[in-house]
C-alpha cells in the first residue's frame, strides 16, 4: 500500500465500530446480503455504486477521503 493509498473497506470497518452498527443492518440499507458486504468491507477498495450507497446510509462522505488523498498526492508532485 503506498503512502496514500487509502483502505476505505477498513475505513467504514471502522466508523461502523466506532457507532455500533451491525453489518445485518446496513446491509439491509443498501440491498445487500449480510455476508456479501462483510466480504466488500475487506477490501481495500469498493465499487462506486456500494459506496456511494454505504456514504448515504452512513451520513458519510466517503470519497472525500478519496479526494483528501489525491490532493495531498497532487501536492507531493508540485514539490
Amino acid at each position: 500500500m503506498t503512502e496514500n493509498e487509502i483502505d476505505i473497506g477498513l475505513e467504514i470497518r471502522t466508523l461502523i465500530d466506532e457507532r455500533g452498527i451491525k453489518v445485518k443492518w446496513l446491509a439491509k440499507q443498501v440491498g445487500c446480503g449480510n455476508s456479501s458486504l462483510g466480504k466488500m468491507l475487506k477490501n481495500k477498495h469498493i465499487y462506486p455504486e456500494l459506496l456511494l450507497k454505504l456514504s448515504i446510509a452512513l451520513k458519510t462522505n466517503f470519497f472525500d477521503q478519496y479526494y483528501k488523498s489525491f490532493l495531498t498526492s497532487i501536492n507531493k508532485s508540485q514539490q
